[in-house]
């Protein structure tokens, strides 16, 4: 018999549901971490990921972002306006098209992009600096195929909304 809260060791979800289980652990470490950078150094992983993005590549768009790094322009957008809220991140008008909007690093944004003591930049350089490079690549081979196969199901599946008979407007 097990106490409350412990879980025998023999319990297993199988293979699938034990590597989502690993998943889910990654998720929520990721998410702790990003939580506790947020405390210490002002940003968020995904904020420090897009700080980085625009240091390297002065001008990007936010369509740009939004591709890059597979999320939706409104979830773009709004970190946009919380980084442009903390002084990091600034957008300017091009001189060529007035509708077109660039996105530039402030000055505390710049001193932020060049810290590199990030402890998930830290891990993942450990990781793919190992002596089996594999190991590294194997994993983001695994989460790209992974991903691809679920972004195929979720496009072959009707929404709920259709399911359900109603109209779905875009």
């Amino acid at each position: 018999m097990t106490g409350r809260g412990q879980v025998p060791e023999d319990f297993t979800l199988g293979r699938s549901g034990e590597f989502i289980r690993w998943l889910w652990r990654f998720n929520h470490v990721l998410e702790r971490v990003s939580r506790q950078m947020d405390e210490v150094r002002g940003v968020t992983i995904q904020q420090r990921l897009i700080l980085r993005f625009v240091g390297k590549y002065p001008g990007a768009t936010a369509s740009q972002l939004a591709a890059y790094f597979h999320l939706d322009p409104g979830t773009i957008s709004a970190t946009i306006a919380r980084l442009e809220h903390k002084g990091l991140l600034s957008r300017r008008r091009t001189n060529r098209d007035r509708r077109r909007v660039v996105l530039g690093l402030t000055a505390e944004g710049n001193a932020l992009d060049g810290e590199n003591t990030s402890s998930v930049d830290s891990a993942i350089e450990v990781l793919i600096g190992e002596p089996s490079l594999a190991a590294g690549n194997q994993a983001r081979g695994i989460l790209e195929s992974l991903t691809g196969r679920l972004e195929a199901a979720l496009e072959h599946r009707p929404s709920r909304a259709r399911r359900r008979g109603r109209r779905v407007t875009s």
